[in-house]
């Protein structure tokens, strides 16, 4: 495949079409989360930030002035005072009292982002946009795989996996370009979803935006949003040999003591992918078997720390690449239950040379065909190797290596692409 970085690809895409905006809540009845939670927050918030005026605060929580002045009256009681106007608005600080309570709320938990959302209405909001219904159409695969070389077939094979929503395999040798494919199956949706910075389950905050999963679509919104949801492109999470079986559950910060969500919660809406699959740290069958249900469902089920569980929506396009055989990796029950099972083979002779080509235009080197057949040639007779795609552009980099060992313009003529091939595969 050509070694385009997805990243590279999605910026070539249109802007994502915007959700329809979430109205914010004007009243604590309509967020849903407990008054006492709010107060909390707004205690800690206080005592990190000092004098706040009460707009600040609802900003920084994320909520109305007029859910901010439903609850400061409680708060003003025993824990705030006021210290002056701004305007028409109050300038507030921390008592005494005020930041005593301020400290053992830190100590029990550190959170102090936006407020968290009800899980009902994150819930709701991810079966809304669910990545079953997002629209997909063979121009949209056709421009998320442009940077690889793939066949019409495959193109319509994942097409219709992205459509399904459903668990996908890729599995074939190594080298053929599974991993490029599944990190490129998000950019078939063009759409955007909104994801909440935190959740509210059983009284506890679970802090669910990730800077580094998810990414800000940068389109404006209504005034009067409910600024507690990000909009954001459909999330991709990647998990290699790295994945263990704490990784998929609720994790309890030891510093901050908050929660913070798994893997396939932050991937909801979009795509997880599993890439090695077999050779995590987790064995294959205790993977298989925690996701058993949630494939099948669409729901997974969660625990706390004190043992309570509770439901959360599992609308993940999960992503198994992997070059060992499945049939071995996974029981029949197990594989009945990803529908699409996608064979990633070597490249036929005229893709090797497109892939080839395509790589020495990246590197500003002109291409001989002549050249790509005889490297063809040496893979096929002297080195006994199939035509995988990660061999252009692997022998490229070792001729601009030795090119700029020696202190020459690199040259990819029939003595660099030998010299390359001698140099990277085994001598048997």
């Amino acid at each position: 495949m050509i070694e385009t970085t997805i990243s590279e690809a999605v910026e070539e895409f249109a802007a994502a079409p915007l959700q329809p905006a979430i109205p914010q809540p004007r009243t604590v009845l309509d967020l849903g989360i407990r008054k006492n939670l709010l107060q909390d927050l707004a205690l800690k918030i206080l005592h990190l930030e000092g004098e706040m005026t009460l707009l600040e605060l609802a900003q920084h929580m994320r909520v109305s002035l007029s859910v901010m002045d439903e609850i400061f009256p409680a708060l003003r009681r025993e824990y705030c005072e006021v210290k002056g106007m701004v305007g028409n608005i109050h300038l507030v600080a921390l008592t005494t009292m005020g930041r005593s309570r301020a400290l053992e709320l830190l100590a029990n938990n550190q959170y102090v982002g936006p407020a968290p959302v009800t899980l009902a209405d994150y819930t709701e909001r991810v079966r809304a946009q669910s990545v079953r219904g997002a629209e997909v159409g063979p121009p949209d695969v056709a421009l998320a795989f442009s940077h690889l070389v793939l066949s019409q077939p495959m193109l319509a094979q994942l097409g219709t996996a992205a459509v399904s929503g459903r668990a996908i395999f890729l599995y074939g040798p190594t080298g053929t370009g599974k991993t490029s494919i599944a990190e490129a199956l998000p950019a078939i949706y063009h759409d955007s979803v909104w994801v909440p910075y935190a959740v509210e389950a059983q009284g506890q905050i679970i802090a669910l935006y990730d800077p580094a999963v998810h990414r800000p679509t940068g389109e404006a919104v209504p005034r009067d949003h409910d600024t507690r949801w990000v909009q954001c492109r459909r999330p991709r999470v990647i998990a290699g040999g790295e994945l263990t079986m704490d990784m998929l559950d609720l994790t309890l910060d030891r510093l901050t003591h908050c929660y913070l969500a798994p893997l396939q919660l932050k991937a909801n809406n979009g795509v997880l992918i599993i890439d090695d699959f077999g050779r995590q740290r987790i064995s294959p069958e205790e993977l298989l078997n925690r996701w058993m249900v949630p494939l099948d469902r669409r729901a997974d089920y969660l625990a706390l720390g004190g043992g309570a569980k509770f439901e959360v929506p599992f609308d993940v396009l999960v992503v198994f690449a992997t070059n060992l055989d499945p049939a071995r990796l996974a029981d029949e029950a197990f594989l009945r239950r990803i529908q699409n099972k996608i064979k990633v083979d070597p490249l036929t002779p005229s893709e090797f040379h497109e892939v080839f080509r395509a790589c020495c235009q990246r590197h500003s080197l002109p291409y001989d065909d002549a050249v790509g057949e005889h490297v063809i040639e040496l893979l096929r007779s002297e080195f006994q190797q199939p035509l995988r795609p990660c061999y252009p552009g692997d022998l490229i980099n070792l001729v601009v290596s030795a090119a700029r060992y020696e202190g020459t313009a690199p040259k990819l003529d029939r003595k660099t692409v030998t010299q390359a091939c001698r140099n990277y595969f085994l001598h048997v």
